[in-house]
């Protein structure tokens, strides 16, 4: 844990070029395909799902008296639409692969317009929040590990490192309009982080089964793929058990996202983005790769 002084300063970057258009494999991740189509179901999430947290945060923009929140507001606002565009250009490599991304689009749509019509703006907001907390700390658990994100794809991991980049500068917004502004006590707080944590992985894999049958598996194919595949996911030492402890840390009273200091790799990365504009090399210069 660390001290407040460790904050990155948020720095919408626009207007990159991935060159996700063609050239991509089905199974990008390694040729495995649970690990590729686990992060396929999350990007599917992605833009449907940065409208509304750009929502639930513009709901108390006016409200906002700090200067500096206003600007971090308005810049979390900047990166997480950069992040929607990005991840709309990638999910139509999906669509081409016979996945049914604009209808999975619709129902999330309904999803966040029935939470936005029916649950208190507060409580929108604290799921925001907590859900800002949990990609965090994936971004932490993914980019800090080389046997996770080493089999990407270059230009997949790029999109994956530049999002984890800015999610880390911008991870502590959502969370700081909920205690200042809207004055969201300790109970809320906490129950927008125990929905989220049990709704978004059961989304997730109900996701990942629909393109599980579009990629032609059968039954027993797509049961031999969860077993090996949730054992990766939550085996001792696997992708998340490591990151239980960061996961917690949101229970405590007090709690700040800035109390964590994360991600070594991001002063490589920013360092190469700031060398070269190009985000595929400023990947590569991530120092897990390079251990």
């Amino acid at each position: 844990m660390s001290s407040t002084h460790d904050q990155r300063p948020i720095q919408p970057r626009e207007k990159l070029e991935f060159r996700l258009d063609s050239g991509i494999p089905r199974f990008w991740n390694g040729g495995d395909p649970f690990k590729t189509r686990l992060f396929d179901a999350m990007s599917i999430t992605f833009p449907v799902g940065e409208r509304y947290f750009i929502t639930t945060v513009r709901n108390y923009r006016e409200q906002i008296t700090d200067p500096h929140l206003q600007d971090e507001a308005r810049d979390f606002i900047r990166q997480e639409a950069q992040h929607g565009m990005v991840h709309i250009q990638f999910n139509k490599l999906l669509e081409k692969q016979g996945i049914n991304v604009p209808w999975m689009e619709r129902m999330l749509d309904a999803k966040f317009r029935w939470q936005l019509k029916w649950w208190p703006k507060s409580f929108n907001l604290a799921y925001t929040a907590a859900a800002e907390h949990l990609t965090a700390m994936m971004c932490t658990t993914f980019m800090e590990r080389r046997e996770i994100v080493e089999p990407f794809d270059p230009r997949v991991r790029a999109m994956y490192a530049w999002h984890s980049i800015e999610e880390v500068e911008h991870k502590a917004v959502a969370f700081d309009v909920l205690q200042k502004v809207a004055k969201v006590g300790y109970l809320q707080r906490v129950l927008g982080l125990v929905y989220f944590s049990i709704e978004y992985p059961i989304g997730v894999m109900w996701t990942m089964n629909q393109m599980f049958k579009a990629d032609g598996f059968g039954f027993f194919k797509r049961l031999g793929l969860w077993t090996k595949g949730l054992w990766w996911m939550y085996k001792p030492g696997g992708v998340f058990l490591p990151a239980l402890g960061y996961y917690l840390t949101y229970y405590k009273p007090g709690f700040h996202p800035w109390q964590h200091k994360e991600m070594n790799a991001y002063e490589a990365w920013t360092q190469a983005f700031d060398r070269t504009g190009d985000p595929i090399a400023a990947s590569d210069a991530l120092n897990v790769l390079a251990r």
